[in-house]
């Protein structure tokens, strides 16, 4: 072949190839759909930061949901060496993204992660797929991009190939999550190790966190249903703003109990530091009131509610308090407890505590006994509600007043 007809048949075959890869291309982006931006790196930088900013300067970030990390769980001074950690929680705003926090809070020694999914979606923290969490710590992933939408259930995994324990977890979740090994699955209602999820979404003004007992962690509330005040109240506000919920069962306001440490103590933690916290809503003081050793002085109760609503205002943050619910017919409950309760709500009540109140006393109690829970809302031991009473509960914050000027009007609609 002449040389000057074999360039012409070069320059043919790589013209050729050249517009094959272009056609390549062109079908692979029209068959997989626009992909998604990468995080700009700064987003990447302040996810290895503690969140603790205001909405207006968390770079988008908030809380869709949390829970309160309450002890080292049992019999877990190994962890749980070679298995997968499948925590199941529900959500309150969406977003494009995630980041996680993972707590060694109650560990004595490192807790190492070399494997870790938001619905599948790999995480890296640092860039690398591994961490090491020391005991006591907590740390906060790298951004991943994953869709996730309201008011629906997220699955964030991690596998631990090595001892380390005690296990951080939330017992009595209300949510059914997994642990998995090479020899089974077995369901369980506790979180073991995660305590927060954020999303970026730049619409959302904020997040609410609840503080709370065994009613705001949903005590007597259906498993899987989401039917705790809060996972109402996040569906009324819409995707407004994401809600944080940090109840815990058993927890007292003032004393250290078997149910994590006192709100006073947690409080820093488990509400100042969510991502895009701003309005905060406490609900603490029933086992203060109930529980033994029994706070018998409302004035101590009053002076540490008032303190938290004071430290949440440093913060430029609205506080709203809520009136302690009936409780009698419960075991624990006498005459002389319940007159400290209402002298507590008194004082709740008259403006004195919080920037506003929501009014849970009158919400649930029977109209024909009103130091009882109405039967209907009542889950059968007289302290705790069903349902239905959630329902109520979440359905008596006025939305509109989370973002009241401070005042010391009630934010609950009247029945």
């Amino acid at each position: 072949m002449p040389r000057r007809q074999g360039y012409a048949l070069l320059i043919a075959l790589l013209a050729g190839t050249a517009v094959l890869a272009a056609a390549a291309v062109l079908g692979t982006a029209l068959f997989a759909g626009p992909r998604p931006a990468p995080l700009p790196s700064a987003d990447t930088h302040a996810a290895a930061r503690k969140p603790a900013a205001p909405a207006h300067t968390n770079g988008g970030w908030v809380a869709t949901w949390t829970t309160a990390p309450v002890s080292g769980e049992p019999h877990t001074e190994r962890g749980f060496p070679g298995s997968t950690i499948r925590n199941t929680v529900h959500t309150s705003v969406g977003g494009d993204a995630a980041r996680i926090t993972l707590s060694n809070l109650f560990g004595t020694s490192p807790l190492l992660v070399d494997r870790a999914t938001v619905n599948t979606r790999p995480v890296t923290f640092g860039g690398a797929s591994a961490v090491t969490v020391a005991a006591g710590g907590q740390i906060v992933s790298d951004p991943v991009v994953v869709p996730v939408a309201p008011g629906s259930d997220l699955e964030v995994a991690f596998r631990t190939p090595r001892p380390g324990g005690p296990v951080t977890h939330h017992p009595s979740s209300h949510q059914t999550s997994y642990l998995a090994d090479d020899r089974a699955t077995w369901s369980t209602t506790k979180w073991r190790y995660l305590t927060a999820v954020d999303v970026r979404n730049e619409a959302v003004a904020g997040t609410v966190v609840a503080i709370g007992d065994s009613l705001t962690a949903g005590s007597g509330s259906t498993t899987d249903a989401n039917t705790r005040w809060t996972d109402v109240l996040a569906e009324r506000l819409g995707g407004r703003y994401g809600v944080a919920n940090a109840g815990i069962a058993g927890n007292r306001l003032l004393a250290p109990s078997w149910a994590g440490q006192p709100g006073t103590v947690r409080f820093e933690r488990d509400v100042l530091g969510v991502a895009g916290v701003r309005t905060v809503i406490v609900a603490l003081g029933i086992n203060d009131v109930q529980g033994a050793p029994q706070q018998t002085d409302a004035g101590q109760i009053v002076a540490g509610l008032r303190s938290l609503a004071e430290r949440a205002r440093a913060r430029n943050l609205r506080v709203v308090g809520a009136t302690l619910t009936p409780f009698e017919g419960f075991r624990s409950w006498t005459p002389e407890r319940n007159a400290v309760r209402l002298a507590v709500n008194e004082q709740i009540r008259s403006g004195t505590v919080f920037d506003a109140y929501v009014d849970f006393d009158a919400a649930i109690r029977d109209p024909a006994a009103p130091n009882r829970i109405r039967p209907a809302f009542d889950s059968g031991d007289h302290l705790h509600f069903n349902d239905a009473g959630y329902r109520v509960l979440g359905e008596r914050v006025d939305l509109a007043s989370l973002e009241r000027s401070r005042t010391a009007k009630p934010v609950s609609d009247a029945l």
